[in-house]
Order: structure tokens, then sequence, then C-alpha cells
């Protein structure tokens, strides 16, 4: 299957404004991409390094490139020059090779603070208490050149609703908890995937990562 083009109006409609759809198109050719462009998406999700960079000089250069994957610190400087919004920063090392990269490329870099909502003990993030702590006491004058731009949880891949529910809605209470003191580029909770999202959306998420409900299953 290529871009699901009527799913993805419909899915719009409902969202009705309330998120951000970001079309996740790893594994996806070229085409489906360009299928995808040519709908009206701009915001696209990659979650590997190497995949990103093979896509990226040769599809159209005003696509907002958010990287949702697990990101090791020795990696970022791939991505630095042209990365639009990294959602996965889950340890104090990596926003510290997100500054120096930052500097090197003369941009500033937006990311997500990545908390652990999930049964999966696979799954990476701060714990909520974690994030609260640490970001609260957080000296935001050593990032001069990181936009704080909210925070990005995945729930356990799971069909119990009051599960998901909770998960989410134990993102959104550290997403307002410290929305107090972040500042005001404080707008973003990732949330939300193919199997997810209406709840997510429902508990507050500003975005949603989506991939097979418009490409089909991965490659």
């Amino acid at each position: 299957m290529a871009f699901d083009f009527k799913t993805y109006q419909e899915i719009l409609h409902q969202l009705n404004g309330a998120a951000t759809l970001v079309a996740v198109s790893k594994t996806k050719p070229h085409t489906d991409i360009m299928e995808a462009y040519a709908s009206g998406v701009r915001d696209f999700g990659e979650n590997y390094v190497q995949e990103l960079l093979e896509k990226q000089p040769i599809l159209p250069q005003d696509i907002r490139w958010h990287f949702i994957g697990h990101l090791q610190s020795n990696k970022v400087k791939y991505i630095a020059p042209f990365v639009h919004l990294i959602h996965g920063v889950d340890k104090l090392g990596l926003l510290d090779e997100i500054q120096k990269q930052a500097l090197k490329n003369q941009r500033t870099i937006s990311v997500l603070i990545q908390v652990h909502v999930a049964s999966e003990e696979t799954k990476y993030g701060f714990s909520p208490r974690e994030a609260i702590e640490i970001f609260t006491q957080l000296d935001k004058s050593r990032y001069s050149q990181i936009t704080f731009c909210g925070i990005m949880a995945m729930a356990t891949f799971t069909n119990d609703q009051s599960q998901l529910q909770r998960e989410f809605s134990a993102a959104k209470e550290v997403f307002d908890s410290l929305s107090k003191v972040m500042g005001n580029d404080w707008q973003t909770l990732s949330m939300g995937m193919s199997s997810d999202w209406n709840l997510a959306v429902a508990a507050g998420s500003t975005l949603v990562r989506l991939g097979s409900i418009l490409f089909g299953s991965r490659n």
C-alpha cells in the first residue's frame, strides 16, 4: 500500500487542528513519501539515522524531519544540520551533545523530553518523577542552542483502553507540571500512534505520530 490519502483526510478532519500529524515514513520508499508530500504532508518522522540521511538530500527541502527513534549521542552530528525536532531526549548526556552540535551548525535545535510511562521495560525515557525533578532544576543557560518544546511518550502496546488512558494521563501530568518552569516554547505533547491516537488526543496530545494507518504495515 502506498499513501492512503482518504484516511489522511479523515484523520485531519477529526483532529480539527487540535494536534499536528507527523507521518511516520520509516522503511517507506521515496515514492510513498512523495505521494504524502503531494497530499500536503510536510511533517515526516524517521526512526533510523542512516535511513534519514539517505532520504533527506533527495526529497523536498521544506520537509520538516522529526527524529522519533532512540538517538545515540554519536549520531547527533549527522542530523544536527537539518533536523526539525528530536523527540527522544532520554538522558542529559544526549542534551549536551545536541547543544555541542547545534553550536557547530550555528542553529537552534528543538527537542522533546522522553518520559517512560509504558509497562514495557524496553522503552526508553525518564520516569515521570525523574523528569519533573531533573527538568525543574535544570540550568537551561547551559543549553543556549536548544529549544525545549515539550514531552514525548509511548504507551504500552495493548488493547486495554483504561491502561492506555492512565499512561497518557501520566505523561500529560508531567507535561503540565513542567510547563510552569520550561518557558513559552513548551507547547508539544507528542503521544499517540496508529492504534491509539484517538485516546492520546483525548488525553491532551498536541502531536500524533502515524505510520501504518497511512502507509500500511512496515516493509
